[in-house]
């Protein structure tokens, strides 16, 4: 922006300086606060609605709010919370239809065996999962701002979901149920299922209402993607019981994966040879078939439906080999035509559910977003963050009613869509009109599906989520820090569970950025000569330091964290010990003879923001300076720090004269102060 003048070298005693302007260089005042607010600034009285006392004031705001809600406003506020009134009449019809249509259905065709072998990941049985992958894609479609974004099951959510419906309604310790005894244990765990998904919906809704949207930048991308890499271990290793034909009950709690793998190797010589090799066969026709997938999906017009091809061979080859009864291999039985009719959740319920429900729910929210935010990117459109917590929220509520369980977007079924060729979120109606056709007539072929080959499905769409391991060596050369974020994430949800790994992961995640801010130093900083920049004096010996004048940026906020590094590497650079003066600390050559400071600039372009202990420490340090006779001036500060020292009682020490817009401003005043009767003129380059 601008320069200090005269300063293009360092005056020795007694002598001129040789003043070294930047190329067409223009001259001006320097500016401090006060008289910048006086010629740029606002001097227009505030509108009405905010003058006048606070209550007078909030009830002139609701006011306002409850016009919006009339006439255009009402038009407005639909648009916002209705997203296909805003894209539909842009619809490219010819351009685009025939691609929704092949996604939707492709889409849809992989959400019927997937649903189903996510239902067993829940404990809930199979039929329930086609709900969940009905009734949500159907109500993200009206809601949803990401327009490349498949909902429905999910494999995380359907693990912690699970967890929680086998602590809350567990097995008898006998095993040996009766069938109305296994049917009244699969309701109730049905109930808890969607009495969670129904409390993760209230807090979406209740996160939408405060607008707290922003929260998804807590969940930082190493986080997300340890969680799903972490919990895909998880799904792997739960899921093995039912490769084996082992019935084994579900383990739970901290240690749960390790516990499982225990149990799975005392019981391996009782696992069933028949469902081994039905996992067996399903695994190596899966397996290729979406490695193809992933190596020609520019050569293929549409993906390979590899579930639904399992799914169709392996009913078909059970059915005519009877091997449920002669083999006693496990199936998913009848599938109830139909939906139920809607009902409440056992509101009794919330209370035990609520500590469940918060994971769940940050979970639904953070990977949604994460993942609606790649493609919005990648095809050059914007999502709403708060409209998505309004969409997954009445996604989870509405769906709840159904008997469904919590959902989200899914990585598998999403990029499955994006390779199909899906352009809007017109694809998510296809999509239902798929499910709801098995629902209504075709769930009778899937009554001889072996459960074994919906758990090979379920390790199978693990794909992605493993392979995102092979980015960690790119992450450590990019950033120490997230790798360490992404390991020690990992290692909670793997070594304790998924709801406290996320837990442990945002924790330590938000330390190492409290660290960073903690370790940030405080920089002397120096003129490059003929320029008008200032620039750390570590960085080169050629930059120019005036004696008696000290230069310091602070980059970083100033709070109860880091007001005492605040306080010592200041006191360090001006030579204010407990005893009094000092010398000084200098950044410059080794060789310098650091002279006592008289002036010292402090560029606050770096402190966002000050709480009340930041505050303080500054109005100390202001009164240290003055006992010392130290001179201190204030360079960009922002309005709200600005607001904050003001109120802590900065201006008892400081007056308006000491505040400037930019530090080249400061500077050369602070210049004027140190030789008031050489010949450097008091102007700016600008």
């Amino acid at each position: 922006m601008s320069g200090l003048l005269g300063a293009s070298t360092c005056p020795g005693p007694g002598e001129a300086s040789d003043p070294t302007p930047p190329l067409c260089a223009k001259f001006r005042e320097p500016l401090t606060e006060a008289r910048f607010q006086q010629l740029f600034g606002d001097t227009e009285l505030e509108p009405e609605l905010f003058s006048g006392p606070a209550w007078r004031r909030h009830c002139r705001q609701w006011k306002w709010r409850a016009r919006a809600c009339w006439g255009p406003g009402a038009w407005r506020l639909l648009l916002a919370r209705l997203p296909p009134l805003r894209w539909l009449p842009y619809y490219r019809w010819r351009a685009w239809l025939l691609g929704d249509a092949v996604a939707g259905v492709t889409v849809g065709i992989v959400h019927v065996p997937q649903g189903m072998a996510f239902a067993l990941l829940t404990s809930v049985p199979p039929v329930f999962g086609l709900y969940t992958s009905f009734f949500p894609v159907l109500i993200y479609t009206l809601l949803g701002t990401g327009r490349h974004l498949s909902t429905g099951t999910f494999a995380v959510l359907s693990l912690m979901t699970g967890s929680a419906v086998e602590r809350l309604v567990p097995e008898p310790l006998g095993g040996n149920l009766s069938g109305i005894q296994r049917e009244q244990l699969d309701a109730q765990r049905v109930g808890a299922a969607s009495a969670l998904a129904f409390g993760s919906g209230a807090l979406m809704l209740g996160m939408f209402v405060l607008q707290l949207g922003v929260l998804s930048t807590f969940l930082s991308e190493p986080v997300v993607k340890a969680l799903t890499s972490g919990a895909a271990l998880h799904v792997l290793v739960s899921q093995l019981p039912s490769l084996l034909g082992l019935p084994l009950p579900r383990q739970i709690g901290c240690f749960a994966l390790f516990k499982t793998l225990a149990a799975v190797l005392t019981a391996l010589p009782r696992s069933s040879p028949a469902e081994l090799t039905i996992s067996a066969l399903s695994l190596a026709l899966l397996v290729p078939i979406k490695e193809l997938n992933v190596r020609f999906r520019d050569r293929l017009p549409t993906p390979i439906p590899g579930e639904i091809v399992l799914v169709l061979l392996a009913s078909v080859l059970c059915f005519t080999s009877s091997l449920d009864t002669r083999y006693n291999v496990q199936i998913v039985g009848l599938l109830p035509g139909g939906f139920l009719q809607p009902h409440l959740p056992n509101l009794a319920e919330l209370p035990r559910i609520l500590a469940d429900s918060l994971p769940i729910a940050l979970v639904t929210f953070a990977v949604s977003v994460s993942l609606a935010s790649i493609y919005a990117d990648k095809y050059s459109y914007t999502i709403d963050s708060n409209q998505e917590l309004l969409a997954h929220g009445i996604s989870n509520l509405i769906s709840s009613l159904f008997s469904c369980f919590p959902n989200s977007a899914t990585l598998a079924t999403t990029s499955l869509l994006v390779d199909a060729g899906g352009n809007t979120q017109l694809a998510g109606l296809f999509s239902c009109i798929v499910v709801l056709s098995v629902l209504l007539w075709l769930g009778p072929f899937f009554h001889y599906l072996p459960k074994a080959v919906l758990a090979c499905i379920n390790i199978s769409s693990m794909r992605q989520m493993f392979f995102q391991m092979q980015e960690l060596p790119q992450l450590w050369r990019i950033s120490r820090v997230d790798f360490a974020v992404w390991m020690v994430t990992w290692v909670a949800v793997v070594i304790l569970s998924v709801d406290l790994g996320l837990a442990v992961g945002v924790v330590f995640s938000m330390m190492t950025v409290v660290c960073r801010t903690q370790r940030v130093q405080c920089l002397a900083l120096g003129l490059a000569e003929g320029t008008e920049l200032y620039r750390p004096l570590r960085e080169s010996h050629k930059l120019l330091q005036v004696p008696g004048l000290c230069i310091l940026s602070y980059p970083t906020p100033l709070y109860f964290g880091t007001c005492g590094q605040f306080r010592r590497t200041l006191l360090q650079h001006l030579g204010l010990g407990e005893g009094g003066r000092e010398t000084p600390k200098t950044d410059g050559p080794s060789d310098a003879v650091a002279e006592p400071v008289r002036v010292v600039v402090l560029d606050c372009s770096g402190v966002t923001f000050a709480d009340a202990a930041g505050a303080r420490e500054a109005v100390q340090l202001a009164s240290r300076c003055r006992d010392a006779g130290i001179h201190l001036l204030l360079a960009q500060c922002n309005a709200s720090v600005l607001g904050t020292l003001t109120q802590a009682g900065l201006l008892d020490g400081v007056t308006p004269e000491q505040l400037f817009v930019s530090v080249q401003d400061a500077a050369v005043h602070a210049l004027e102060r140190l030789e008031p009767t050489g010949p450097k003129p008091c102007t700016v380059w600008v």
